[in-house]
């Protein structure tokens, strides 16, 4: 099956198929598309594939995924989108909802039964053919059993609330001596969840990304 030889080739970069499906008109998939199939991580063995060799690039993640995935898209006669490029931006959180055992968690990141909120999304496989897939596996919401949603009340400012995320206070935050936790650990409402604490970023791994977003505001 298309999965497991995919999964093979993807072995050694920490990369691993996060799902598939067969798009429908209203998915948002590039047409004559009869398979997608989502490419990404969870944990650190993609950060520990990546760091090794980080490629001199502005955005030296987006560099090394491009140069991983597309010689697998062309190996295996499919072409492939990711989600930073554009705009316009491909529906990744979409997809992943149609292909993945994701849900949409209190504090607004996906969050899956198993790897928490320590996953992500880096690629998609765009096959014309309709392939023999896996039965996709069902389980409820991690969060609608968690009585405390330590996510909600965690975060040093408060940037998470029913109205929505501060995106600026949250950068405001980790721009200040006082916010160091967070930018040199990763989010302290996302840690707190007890969902996925085996694949929790490690520190470098986690300041990498808390930097780029905090650059991003710059």
């Amino acid at each position: 099956m298309i999965i497991t030889k995919l999964n093979d080739a993807l072995k050694s970069t920490g990369l691993m198929t996060r799902g598939a499906f067969h798009p429908e008109p209203d998915d948002a998939v590039p047409g004559g598309t009869g398979t997608l199939v989502l490419i990404g991580n969870a944990g650190t063995a993609m950060w520990q594939s990546f760091s090794a060799s980080p490629p001199e690039a502005r955005h030296p993640l987006d560099t090394w995924t491009r140069q991983v995935l597309e010689p697998v898209a062309a190996a295996f006669k499919a072409s492939v989108a990711f989600p930073f490029s554009g705009p316009p931006h491909h529906p990744f959180q979409r997809w992943a909802m149609r292909a993945d055992t994701v849900f949409t968690s209190p504090i607004g990141p996906l969050i899956h039964p198993v790897f928490g909120m320590w996953h992500a999304y880096r690629g998609a496989l765009l096959f014309a053919e309709r392939l023999k897939l896996p039965e996709q596996r069902s389980a409820p919401s991690p969060c609608e059993s968690c009585p405390d949603k330590p996510c909600l009340n965690t975060c040093p400012v408060g940037a998470f609330t029913p109205g929505g995320y501060d995106v600026a206070g949250c950068r405001a935050h980790i721009g200040k001596p006082e916010g160091s936790d967070c930018l040199g650990f990763g989010c302290l409402a996302r840690r707190a969840c007890p969902v996925g604490q085996d694949y929790l970023y490690e520190p470098a791994q986690a300041r990498f990304h808390m930097q780029k977003f905090l650059d991003a505001g710059r």
